[in-house]
């Protein structure tokens, strides 16, 4: 009879030999299958679709309406809660009841670039919500009274959200300071602004005119064939316009850099922004500042380890403190930030170890790091395209931009090409330039970009 402890190690052997032969496809590399978009055009309206198997597709219809196009405040927000309410053929309380009763969930929200109307469903139920998509905008009812008693409550509710929040405050902050106008208007108008001046349904419905017309909006869908989304949106999207009444237009993104403090009760955080990438459809994508932001990192993925990025080492003496980094993309331009959230002293004291691990960075990168760095990047956007909701909006926004789709096969072997050499360029380009900072909460004690070793 064999001993436990002979047991024990013949299952030990086992297990690593299962585990060895699962992992022989190499680090990182996708799994067999492909994310790939069939894209086209129907009715003149861009439609992408892949066909993952399984019984539920989403769907959705992204517009070029974020908070970078609107021409006045809240308008993104106003016409963003307009949608799935009253038509000239549904009742909200009909479109509700019907979603309900084929078990689905409808779902709308914004982004600083794009509008994003979307369902989940059943995969039979296509003709259904592609017809409802068609309605909602082309027949929307922009009443006065929905406005004023169910949109502006919310409105102000989300603008409260945001007061709330020293995070979010400080990363619009930073946004304003990278980008001013454009990609620097806030996602939510703070809680002083007046929205109702700006607001009214008629301007909603211009805006949602221009919104809803074939070049500005894309319609894109998972677990649906190409030639069923193309047949549907055929038969139902025939009376868009074929341009919009007034046109929606931006500035090329111009990156300024500089420094903000607001004063806040009720929590204290730092945010601190350099200029990043385009999204990979976009004219400036680099693929080195994902795999910087791997490298900084934040906290640990990985049940009960504290983790070994650089972020998480510079920030030791502060167990409580959040940080994490973050390279965040839009079509022409992006943001690689840093931001810290805890007590005013916890951040007084990483602050200036944060920026020195940036330093450090500029410097040198190992070749252990740099794998590390590349496998992790790699994973979250592979992880990203294989979750529904970021592939879909990042296909619609790069089909609206220049009729390209965000292909996640192609944008994962980029990068396989990114060297030692691309990080540190980066992270030095980013230290001697002007960098956004924004301090929000206890001014007394949270510091100066200056006192942390940063140009504004």
């Amino acid at each position: 009879m064999l001993s436990r402890s002979v047991l024990a190690r013949q299952a030990q052997r086992a297990a690593r030999a299962s585990w060895q032969h699962e992992t022989r496809r190499g680090l990182a590399a996708p799994a067999s299958g492909s994310f790939s978009y069939d894209t086209g055009d129907a009715q003149g309206i861009k439609v992408a679709s892949r066909d993952q198997t399984g019984p539920v597709t989403t769907l959705a219809l992204v517009a070029k309406a974020g908070t970078r196009y609107q021409p006045l405040p809240g308008l993104t927000q106003a016409l963003e809660r307009f949608a799935f309410k009253s038509t000239e053929n549904r009742s909200t309380l009909r479109i509700q009841r019907e979603a309900e009763l084929l078990g689905s969930e409808l779902n709308s929200y914004h982004s600083r670039e794009n509008l994003v109307l979307g369902a989940k469903f059943l995969r039979d139920d296509l003709p259904y919500f592609v017809e409802l998509l068609a309605e909602v905008v082309t027949q929307t009812k922009y009443a006065p009274h929905v406005l004023h008693e169910e949109i502006f409550p919310l409105i102000q509710l989300e603008q409260k959200k945001f007061l709330g929040s020293p995070l979010s405050m400080a990363t619009n902050s930073a946004y304003g300071l990278a980008f001013h106008r454009g990609l620097g208007v806030p996602l939510y108008p703070s809680s002083s602004l007046p929205v109702a001046k700006y607001i009214d349904p008629e301007g909603v419905a211009d805006f949602s005119n221009a919104a809803y017309s074939k070049p500005n909006f894309a319609i894109v869908a998972n677990g649906a064939t190409h030639t069923e989304l193309s047949k549907w949106v055929n038969e139902f999207f025939t009376d868009i316009p074929a341009q919009p009444s007034s046109q929606i237009t931006s500035e090329p993104s111009k990156y300024y850099g500089g420094e903000e403090r607001i004063a806040h009760g009720s929590g204290n955080a730092l945010v601190i922004a350099f200029p990043g990438s385009s999204s990979p459809t976009g004219s400036s994508y680099k693929p080195e500042v994902a795999v910087l932001a791997a490298l900084l990192g934040g906290p640990s993925a990985i049940k009960w380890s504290t983790g070994s990025s650089k972020l998480l080492l510079a920030t030791a003496e502060a167990p409580n403190l959040f940080a994490h980094t973050k390279s965040t993309i839009h079509s022409d331009a992006g943001l690689l930030s840093i931001a810290l959230s805890g007590t005013a002293d916890d951040i007084r004291l990483v602050a200036k170890p944060v920026v020195d691990a940036l330093k450090a960075i500029s410097q040198g990168v190992s070749k252990e790091d740099l794998a590390k760095a590349k496998a992790l990047a790699k994973f979250k956007e592979l992880e990203n395209g294989q979750a529904t909701e970021g592939s879909l909006e990042l296909t619609g926004a790069g089909l609206i931009l220049n009729g390209k789709p965000y292909q996640i096969d192609d944008v994962a072997k980029n990068f396989d090409s990114v060297t030692a050499e691309k990080v540190q360029a980066v992270a030095k380009a980013a230290l001697e330039g002007k960098a956004s900072v924004s301090a929000v909460g206890d001014l007394y004690v949270l510091p100066y970009a200056e006192e942390i070793g940063l140009k504004v």
